[in-house]
């Protein structure tokens, strides 16, 4: 008789809530337990060795290491620059997007694995449970969403009461801060994000201030994309984008406290640092009001908005994301050229732009000076036409009064 299918994918990142997952579900629910942890820029090579070994350790069946920075870039973050999302004009949506790309990929592994049931380590308290939990029915409907920690309504100290009885050995110590890095900007939330007033001290951001001269920076796109920096190019935008943290993160800037509705309800505060993808929004943005046409930027601003919550929200496979995605793909044809950044302790200014496709070209006159394109009496004709109609509105109501 063929032995039952115990297959339990569950998403791994080797933390408290993970480990209590593994041990529950083989031990206590009899599952073939096969981890998988998706990298989105957050771990280096010996994180992920020895997040491996701990997997391994604890009793799963396989163990497997996904590399989704480039996938996470090309499927989310590229839209997020071309539509310079910031999450209510602030947060980069750091965490947000990448437990999509997570999720994402931990029910690819499900379906190859043809697993019977999916896991996450999420509370019962948080965004994260509703972005996998939706991925998964859609994705994988006829497979079952098991969560201990949520289900099982478990404190911290429950869950290190029934490791340490298992014999589990690992640093159980609470550090004084979450911080959850990836590529897009890393989050740290502590003591004072729990409030409504209080800012995180010098000592809890993950990137200390080491640099205190100013320094210029140039970066080059290509269609919207980063392919540059200070001249040195790369092969992939990921890339670029974590060359560019390395020179800009020790200047602390791209730090903030992100103040957010979360997509059950209550409204929350958490702290992030992110370098290279604020100078990289910022520097995006004054590119495009230069070559793009008022009304290819009012469109695209607000349909940034409505993007960037709904990703929020963990929509990323509503079609409706493809269409506003392929209109961002289409306004990027000529964001093409060099944006100049001057960093500083803590801040950061555009300095200019190069493009051949600038709308500010000399060729058709200066602001506030000169222009080759009409004359004084074409300007005067077309100001009386333009309010035309508001002139008639005015007149008809002044002649009834």
């Amino acid at each position: 008789m063929a032995q039952a299918n115990k297959n339990v994918v569950l998403g791994f990142s080797g933390g408290l809530d993970t480990t209590f997952c593994v041990k529950y579900l083989t031990e206590d629910r009899g599952f073939d337990v096969h981890s998988v942890i998706v990298n989105t820029g957050g771990f280096d090579e010996k994180e992920l060795v020895q997040i491996e070994a701990h997997a391994y350790k604890l009793g799963v069946k396989t163990h497997t290491t996904v590399n989704a920075i480039e996938s996470y870039y090309n499927s989310i973050i590229k839209y997020l620059i071309y539509g310079n999302v910031l999450k209510n004009n602030t947060y980069p949506l750091s965490v947000s997007a990448e437990r999509l790309s997570q999720a994402l990929h931990i029910a690819e592994h499900a379906k190859k694995l043809d697993a019977v049931a999916v896991a996450h380590g999420s509370t019962g308290a948080g965004n994260d449970q509703v972005r996998f939990d939706m991925i998964f029915h859609i994705m994988i409907p006829s497979v079952e969403i098991i969560t201990p920690i949520r289900d099982l309504k478990l404190s911290r100290e429950e869950e290190i009461d029934y490791l340490k009885k298992k014999g589990v050995d690992m640093n159980f110590e609470k550090s004084m801060y979450s911080i959850n890095k990836g590529l897009w900007g890393t989050s740290v939330g502590g003591k004072e994000t729990l409030q409504s007033k209080g800012m995180l001290p010098e000592s809890a951001w993950p990137t200390q201030v080491t640099k205190t001269d100013s320094e210029e920076v140039k970066l080059s796109f290509v269609k919207g994309e980063l392919t540059a920096v200070n001249g040195q190019s790369f092969n992939h935008p990921a890339k670029a984008i974590q060359y560019l943290q390395t020179i800009a993160d020790a200047y602390g800037v791209g730090r903030d406290i992100h103040v957010g509705d979360t997509i059950i309800g209550i409204k929350g505060r958490v702290g992030f640092e992110a370098a290279a993808p604020m100078v990289i929004l910022k520097a995006h943005h004054a590119l495009e009001k230069h070559v793009l046409t008022k009304w290819q930027l009012n469109w695209k601003d607000q349909l940034a908005q409505f993007y960037g919550n709904w990703l929020h929200e963990g929509q990323i496979l509503d079609p409706v994301m493809r269409d506003i995605e392929a209109y961002f793909t289409n306004s990027q044809q000529n964001v093409t050229g060099d944006v100049f950044v001057q960093l500083m302790p803590y801040r950061f200014q555009v300095i200019g732009i190069e493009s051949p496709y600038d709308l500010m070209s000399a060729k058709f006159g200066k602001y506030g000076e000169m222009n080759t394109g009409f004359t004084g009496e074409d300007v005067r004709g077309f100001s009386k036409i333009f309010g035309n109609q508001t002139s008639i509105f005015h007149k008809v109501v002044e002649s009834n009064k």
